[in-house]
Parts: C-alpha cells; structure tokens; sequence
C-alpha cells in the first residue's frame, strides 16, 4: 500500500507499478512529447487523491486502520505539493523568458 514518491525522471507511482529507468524514460524519436507527460503525472496526482478519499472513507466505515488512511493522504498531500512547486517554477521560467531582451 505504501508508495514511492520520486522527483527524478519517474512519474509517482505504485511500487507495484513500478518499472526500470529504461522503461520509465522516453527514447529518443519515441514520440511521448512534453505534454503527454505532463498529462500522465497530473492524471497519477489525482488518482492518488482519490485513493485517499477512499482510503478515509474506509476508515470511517471501520475497513482500514488509521495508519493506512493516514499514509495515503499524506501520500496524496506530498504529491499534490510537488505539483505546486513544479508549476510554479515553471511559471517562473515562463516569466525570465519573458524578460529576456533580444
């Protein structure tokens, strides 16, 4: 239940989902471009806050222990942050470019 939540090339995924590097990285001429990716990534942030939706509504129906609830919003929580911070840099670097005099 507990997931790993990379920075790096990966996306956030399961560690049942998990795959190698060289699978989780486009090759070169593969034809994923940016904004596919970028759609993946939101697409996992946001089935992580429905799994912690879920997760606490079991918990109020008895079905999971606190622990578990807990940990899958946290999960959703950090996810949602990276998010925030990775828009907001990129808002930044929109905004420098945007500066640069030619």
């Amino acid at each position: 239940m507990i997931q790993n939540l990379s920075i790096g090339a990966q996306a956030i995924k399961p560690l049942s989902m998990k795959t190698s590097a060289a699978e989780s990285l486009p090759a070169e001429g593969s034809g994923q471009n940016f904004s596919a990716y970028l759609q993946n990534a939101l697409e996992q942030v946001a089935n992580q806050e429905q799994q912690a939706k879920d997760m606490s509504n079991k918990f109020v129906l008895g079905e999971v222990n606190i622990d578990e609830a807990m940990i899958s919003s946290q999960q959703a929580l950090l996810s949602l942050q990276l998010t925030t911070q990775v828009r907001n840099k990129v808002i930044e670097a929109y905004q420098e470019i945007m500066r640069t005099q030619i």
